[in-house]
C-alpha cells in the first residue's frame, strides 16, 4: 500500500501514549491474555489439522470403534494421543469466547484513556475555540473524539491481533504443510516442498492484485467520514434551530440543504460501490478459488497412493491454512483502507491540538495577563480577525473597580471581541491586557450558554450546582423574574430549547446573583427584554451586586442610564464617550 510507512507512524504516535500511562499495567496483562488465548487457537487448528487426518482415515478404512472414539472420548493413534472431538471442541469455545471478552475489555479500557487525553488537550489553553476560529483543517472534532477513536482502537486491535494469529498460522501450518507436500518435479530438478511455493505465490499475486484494484478505497472511506459527520453535524443543527426554522418558514431551505449534504454522501457511496464491487470480484473469485486448488495441487500424490484420504484432507487443510495467512492483506484490504483513513483524521486533529495550544502558550494575539493593581487595563490593544482584517488598533482604556461602562459603536466594529479579548480567549491581535487581581469575573453574552442537565446546573454554571444551597437558587429565580420555574429547578431538559430568548436571558441575570463576581460583563445580555425587564434586569443587578464592575454592550440608549461612563468604537479607534 502506497505511503503505509507515514500511516504507520502516525498510528504508532496515536496509540503509544497509552502502553507508556499509568494504566499500561493492566492494558499489557489483558493483552498478554488476548495474546495467549490467540496463541492457544492456533495451537488448536493445528490439534484439528491432526485430528482430521486421524477421522478421515477410520472413515476410509470403515473403522466404527476409531470413528466413534475419534468423535467422543479419544483414543491413541501413531501420531500419539489424540482427544475427542467434543473435548477439542469445548476447550475452543471457551478459548474463543475469553479472547473476544477479554479483547473488549481492552478495548473499552484503551478507548476510555483515549477519549479522556483527547478531551484534555482539546479543552487544554482552550484549543477547542482557536480550531473552531480557524477551522484548521479539523471537521467535525465530534466525530474525531466520538467516533474515530472508536474505530481506531477497535481496528487497530483487530487488525494487529490478526496480523499476528495469520503470522502464527503460517509458521504452524509451513512446518505441517512442507512435510506432507513431498517433493515435485520440475524440468528435472526436485523441488522440496512444493505445495509451500506454491501457496506463497498463490498468495503473492491475489495480495498484488487486490492492492491495484482497492487503492482507491483509501481516498473514498477518507471522505466518506467526512461527508457522514457533515451529514449528522447538519442534522443536529436543525434540531437544535426549529424554531428559528419554523418562525422564517424555512422548511424547503433546510430540506435543500440537508439533501445537498446527503447528495454529497452518496455520491461519495456510489465511487465506493463501485470501487468495491472491483475488489469483491476479485477477492471473491480468489477465495472461491482457494476452496478447490489445494485438492487439485495435491490429488495427484492421493491418486498415485502416496498418501491416504486423512492425508489429503490435512494436506488440503493446511494449504488452505498458509494460503489465508498469506493472504491476510487480501482479506483485510478494505478494512486496511478504512483504518489509515481514520488514523489520517485522529493524527490531523491531534496536530491541529498541539499547533493551538503551542500557538498558546506562545503568546500569540493579545496577552491577557494578570496585573498589580485593581484595574482592568487594555495597552496598546490591536485586535484582528481569522483573516487578519483589524477591527481595532492600538487601543488602550482603563476600568477602575465599582464602575459602571458602557461600551458603544456600529456594528461589526469589534465590541464583542474586546469582551472576549477581556476574557483572555481572543487569540488575534497583539497588545496586552492586565486583568483585575485576584478578581472574579462572569460574561453574559447575548444567547447564555445552558448546558445540558437539569435546570439547577445551567443556573449555577460554571460552578458545582451541589455546592449552591437549595434556597438561594430558588431566590435567585424569583428574583430574576422566573419563580415558576422553581418547581422544575432539579428537572432535566433541553433549556436552550425549553425556554424563550428573554427566559433564558433570565437565567443568566440568576446566575449572576447566584455567583457574586466581583466584575461583570454584559454583552447585549438584555436585547431579548422588552424596556420593564431590561430596567428591571439592571435594576436587579445594581441592588443586589451593588460592589461589582460592570461593563456592558448595548444598542438600546435607554441602557446609558445604568451607566455613569462610556466607551465608543469607531474607525479602529477606542475612545471616550457620552454615557
Amino acid at each position: 500500500m502506497r505511503r503505509l510507512g507515514p500511516s504507520l507512524r502516525d498510528a504508532w504516535r496515536l496509540a503509544a501514549p497509552y502502553w507508556r500511562s499509568d494504566e499500561r499495567g493492566r492494558g499489557l496483562l489483558l493483552l498478554a491474555a488476548v495474546v495467549g488465548l490467540n496463541l492457544s487457537t492456533v495451537g488448536l487448528d493445528v490439534l484439528i489439522s491432526y485430528w482430521n487426518r486421524e477421522f478421515f482415515n477410520s472413515i476410509q478404512e470403515r473403522d466404527e470403534a476409531a470413528f466413534f472414539d475419534l468423535l467422543l472420548w479419544g483414543r491413541r493413534t501413531e501420531s500419539g494421543p489424540m482427544p475427542g472431538f467434543v473435548w477439542i471442541a469445548a476447550v475452543y469455545v471457551g478459548v474463543a469466547v475469553y479472547a473476544v471478552y477479554l479483547q473488549q475489555a481492552l478495548q473499552i479500557r484503551w478507548r476510555r484513556w483515549m477519549t479522556r487525553e483527547y478531551l484534555d488537550g482539546w479543552l487544554a489553553d482552550r484549543a477547542y475555540y482557536r480550531i473552531a476560529l480557524t477551522d484548521a483543517g479539523t471537521d467535525n472534532p465530534d466525530q474525531r473524539i466520538a467516533e474515530d477513536l472508536r474505530m481506531f482502537v477497535d481496528e487497530t486491535l483487530d487488525l494487529g491481533l490478526g496480523l499476528m494469529r495469520s503470522v502464527l498460522t503460517l509458521a504452524s501450518f509451513v512446518v505441517v504443510l512442507w512435510g506432507l507436500s513431498g517433493a515435485l518435479e520440475v524440468l528435472g530438478v526436485s523441488v522440496p516442498g512444493y505445495m509451500v511455493w506454491v501457496a506463497l505465490l498463490y498468495a503473492a499475486a491475489g495480495t498484488w492484485l487486490t492492492h491495484l484494484i482497492g487503492r482507491r478505497l483509501i481516498g473514498l472511506n477518507f471522505v466518506r467520514q467526512r461527508a457522514e459527520a457533515d451529514f449528522r453535524y447538519a442534522l443536529v443543527r436543525f434540531r437544535d434551530n426549529v424554531e428559528g426554522v419554523a418562525l422564517h418558514a424555512g422548511e424547503a431551505g433546510e430540506k435543500r440543504g440537508l439533501l445537498d449534504r446527503f447528495g454529497v454522501l452518496t455520491g461519495n457511496w456510489w465511487e465506493i460501490m463501485v470501487a468495491t464491487k472491483r475488489l469483491m470480484l476479485f477477492t471473491t473469485t480468489y477465495g472461491q478459488a482457494a476452496v478447490v486448488f489445494p485438492f487439485l495441487v495435491a490429488a495427484p500424490r492421493y491418486f498415485s497412493g502416496a498418501i491416504p484420504l486423512g492425508g489429503l484432507t490435512q494436506t488440503a487443510d493446511a494449504f488452505s491454512q498458509v494460503q489465508v495467512s498469506l493472504s491476510w492483506f487480501v482479506d483485510k484490504y478494505r478494512n486496511l483502507a478504512e483504518w489509515r483513513a481514520t488514523v489520517q483524521r485522529l493524527a490531523g486533529f491531534q496536530d491541529a491540538i498541539a499547533a493551538a495550544r503551542a500557538a498558546a502558550a506562545g503568546g500569540a494575539g493579545p496577552r491577557a495577563e494578570q496585573g498589580q493593581g485593581p484595574d482592568l487595563a487594555f495597552e496598546g490593544l490591536t485586535l484582528a480577525l481569522p483573516d487578519g482584517r483589524v477591527l481595532v488598533e492600538d487601543a488602550s482604556a482603563r476600568v477602575s473597580p465599582g464602575e459602571a461602562v458602557l461600551v458603544t459603536g456600529p456594528s461589526g466594529t469589534g465590541k464583542s471581541t474586546l469582551f472576549r479579548a477581556a476574557a483572555g480567549i481572543w487569540p488575534f491581535g497583539a497588545g496586552r491586557i492586565r486583568l483585575p487581581a485576584g478578581a472574579r469575573a462572569l460574561f453574559l453574552p447575548q444567547r447564555p450558554y445552558l448546558p445540558l442537565g437539569t435546570l439547577r446546573r445551567a443556573l449555577c454554571y460554571p460552578a458545582e450546582a451541589a455546592a449552591v444551597p437549595d434556597e438561594a437558587a430558588r431566590a435567585a429565580l424569583r428574583d430574576a423574574g422566573l419563580g415558576h420555574l422553581e418547581s422544575r429547578l432539579d428537572q432535566e431538559d433541553a433549556w436552550d430549547r425549553r425556554l424563550s430568548g428573554g427566559e433564558q436571558q433570565r437565567v443568566a441575570l440568576a446566575r449572576a446573583l447566584l455567583l457574586k463576581p466581583d466584575w461583570l460583563f454584559l454583552d447585549e445580555a438584555t436585547a431579548s427584554l422588552d424596556p420593564e425587564g431590561e430596567a428591571a434586569f439592571y435594576a436587579s443587578l445594581r441592588e443586589r451586586l451593588p460592589d461589582a464592575t460592570m461593563v456592558s454592550i448595548a444598542h438600546r440608549p435607554a441602557v446609558a442610564e445604568y451607566h455613569n461612563r462610556a466607551l465608543r468604537l469607531r474607525d479602529r479607534k477606542l475612545v471616550e464617550a457620552k454615557a
